[in-house]
């Protein structure tokens, strides 16, 4: 907040004078909540303009892959604004419709029409009445009268996008408060707020998952809870309500490293990829968003550097998808071309369709594919449908690749540091012994590290130790 005025006032906003009148449930002095833009018995979400819009989000060739109409918003807020709140933070099923008179409508069934919310006053007062209502159920105001205050401040603040929540607020907080909506449990833990008993959620959404990024643990363990794939499922658990996840997967041994079966691992990077694609199959918080991810592996982890290029060497194959089939595109439907024209398929003989094969051959086209576009020429087609990909970040290139979904970190010490000054050599630890499983230039890693981000914008860097000394 750049405003010192209006920050003070903000501060100055709420006190914890003790009340006159004693609050049920109150565990201490109920806070009072003095009015900066509101009045009392005005409702801040009339005091503002609507109209209604539509939310139309599309495919880099212009193909519509969802529109949304009849969007309510403030004729202040940008389409932007209007496009992620209809787009990824209304709820879509099972809120109640209302007529233009804002009675209930029913169907022929004599049920009443559940769909879609279509206002920000619909998502603001569902956010900011449950968080009043929370208060009151735990004593944190002062008196209704407060509680009421509070609602109109926050009701305020959030149409006229003056403060935001993160995420998860707008996807789950309040549709069982607002519409009754509960869903089957996923899972879920929540602290009992009368005994502070830790219990398992008996539904999505009475005690809903608001919160914004977790650190999780992951052991060195395949299958049982707290290992690898149980590490999987938790982070589904979060990405399906829009929060996000972070995990230093270093506990993990590294390819090579001997398994107490007999065998020896596959190495951190295959199961880097389960988890990549993972995230990448799951919408966060149900809509258009994509899941929030972060990896840490540790600076001597015997995979690190592999970890290092691995985003590089995908956006390498990226590059490669988008010239090679344009190239084979243009040179397989080129020969097809020819071989009609010269009413034949056989290049040993015919010098302009050899040449044109020669062409392609040099070109990288793979000789397979060239006799089979020849075989097609001569069951009757014309051309060949070879699909072409772009560099857009939502095209199937960089689906196709691994790595896309997560922040990549490397976590380094002042010891690696130091080693890197005084170039010095550096050892990769094996994760079970200890022993030194490889010993690189301390530099060499850290020119890759360099080059990584340079080229890819990834891996980051932790300075573990020095943020613990802190």
């Amino acid at each position: 907040m750049s405003d010192p005025t209006l920050a003070n006032r903000l501060r100055a906003a709420t006190t914890t004078d003790q009340p006159a009148a004693p609050v049920p449930q109150r565990r201490g002095p109920g806070m009072r909540i003095h009015r900066l833009f509101t009045m009392a018995g005005q409702d801040p979400l009339e005091q503002l303009q609507y109209e209604q819009r539509s939310s139309v989000i599309k495919n880099p060739d212009g193909t519509v892959v969802k529109e949304i109409k009849d969007v309510e918003v403030p004729v202040t807020w940008s389409q932007v604004a209007t496009d992620i709140l209809a787009q990824k933070y209304f709820r879509k099923a099972g809120v109640p419709q209302l007529d233009a008179q804002g009675k209930p409508l029913i169907g022929t069934d004599g049920k009443q029409v559940l769909g879609s919310e279509r206002s920000a006053k619909q998502v603001v007062r569902r956010l900011a009445g449950t968080w009043r209502t929370w208060g009151e159920q735990h004593g944190y105001f002062a008196s209704t009268a407060d509680a009421q205050a509070y609602q109109d401040e926050m009701e305020y603040m959030l149409v006229r996008q003056m403060g935001a929540p993160n995420s998860p607020q707008w996807f789950n907080t309040g549709l069982n408060w607002a519409y009754g909506i509960t869903g089957s449990p996923q899972g879920h833990y929540y602290v009992d707020p009368t005994t502070g008993v830790v219990r398992l959620s008996e539904d999505a959404y009475t005690h809903p998952q608001p919160h914004a990024c977790f650190i999780q643990k992951i052991n060195d363990d395949l299958v049982n809870e707290g290992g690898i794939f149980d590490l999987v499922t938790r982070e589904a658990r979060l990405f399906k309500f829009g929060s996000g996840t972070g995990s230093n997967f270093s506990n993990l041994r590294g390819r090579g490293e001997r398994l107490s079966g007999g065998g020896s691992s596959s190495g951190l990077m295959s199961f880097l990829k389960i988890f990549d694609r993972s995230a990448g199959a799951i919408q966060s918080g149900g809509t258009t968003r994509r899941a929030a991810k972060m990896v840490v592996v540790d600076v001597d982890h015997p995979d690190v550097q592999e970890f290092t290029n691995w985003k590089v060497i995908e956006e390498q194959k990226v590059a490669d998808l988008v010239a090679g089939s344009r190239t084979n595109a243009k040179e397989l439907n080129d020969i097809m071309s020819l071989a009609k024209a010269e009413n034949t398929t056989d290049y040993h003989k015919n010098a302009k369709l050899g040449q044109a094969v020669r062409h392609a051959l040099q070109r990288n086209v793979p000789l397979n594919y060239i006799v089979r576009v020849l075989g097609l020429v001569e069951q009757g087609h014309e051309q060949i449908d070879f699909p072409t990909y772009t560099t857009h970040f939502e095209d199937e290139a960089y689906n196709t690749v691994s790595g896309q979904n997560a922040n990549n970190t490397v976590r380094v010490t002042n010891q690696y540091m130091d080693s890197v000054e005084r170039d010095q050599p550096w050892n990769l630890l094996w994760r079970t012994t200890r022993d030194v499983a490889k010993t690189i230039p301390a530099r060499q890693l850290w020119e890759e590290i360099a080059y990584a981000a340079w080229a890819c914008a990834d891996p980051g860097l932790q300075f573990d130790t020095t943020i613990n000394e802190w």
